[in-house]
């Protein structure tokens, strides 16, 4: 009995199918370890984000010199509110603590908000691209596992058939351990790519709620240094 198990196991299975079938799971075991990889990597990143982005944003409001604010944003490398704070507060950090009146960014100037939402809107980009690196693999694992899989058990059952051909047998105890090894990979795909989607779903929804968040920033950093340079 213990024998009949361990023979009509999964791993025994895997390890007597064919060379083909093999391949694919080997391929699908690296996009499992990839697609894992990234979804910790990026869970354990947004979850820094988050903290440090409620923290960042509390200071801002908290501290009344914009200069305490930039020696603080040094402290806050994960949030990208500090990103967006630094690249506005550089490009004016001359004017704002000489409290000289900024020509460029005189107040109702449009073509001041204009420069200002163009530094924003580029440094934003960068962030977000940071913040989504690698994730579309998830997406392209969850997408083309389940078929790779299939590939494979279609593989295996055309070789199983031509096995039954080649002995002249069709009955059951011939055709269903092939067929159960060729299976396996259907299964093997179905195993990465259900892991793969729920975390792009969930990394995707953390990552826009971080984009609106840095949008609202972003119009009160403007409003802020509209003031401050005056």
């Amino acid at each position: 009995m213990n024998e009949l198990a361990i023979d009509t196991g999964i791993w025994h299975m895997m390890i007597n199918a064919g060379p083909m079938v093999k391949l694919v799971l080997l391929l699908l075991l690296g996009f499992s370890v990839l697609s894992w990889a990234i979804i910790i990597q990026k869970l354990l990143l947004l979850k820094k984000v988050e903290a440090e982005t409620a923290d960042f944003y509390d200071l801002f409001w908290q501290k009344n010199q914009l200069e305490q604010v930039a020696a603080a944003a040094k402290n806050y490398k994960k949030t990208p509110l500090s990103h967006l704070f630094m690249a506005l507060y550089s490009e004016f950090a001359t004017d704002i603590r000489e409290g000289q009146k900024l020509e460029a960014v005189r107040p109702g100037d449009r073509r001041s908000v204009d420069r200002m939402q163009r530094l924003l809107k580029k440094a934003g980009a960068k962030e977000l691209a940071r913040l989504e690196y690698a994730v579309p693999f998830l997406a392209t694992s969850g997408n083309t596992a389940p078929f790779i899989g299939l590939f494979g058990t279609v593989w295996g059952i055309m070789t199983s058939f031509r096995a039954i051909g080649a002995k002249g047998a069709a009955n059951l105890a011939v055709v269903a351990p092939g067929i159960s090894e060729a299976l396996v990979a259907t299964a093997m795909g179905l195993l990465v790519a259900i892991p793969s989607v729920v975390g792009y779903n969930y990394i995707v929804s953390k990552t826009s709620r971080i984009a609106t968040e840095m949008e609202n920033f972003s119009a009160d950093l403007i409003n802020v240094f509209e003031t401050r340079v005056r």
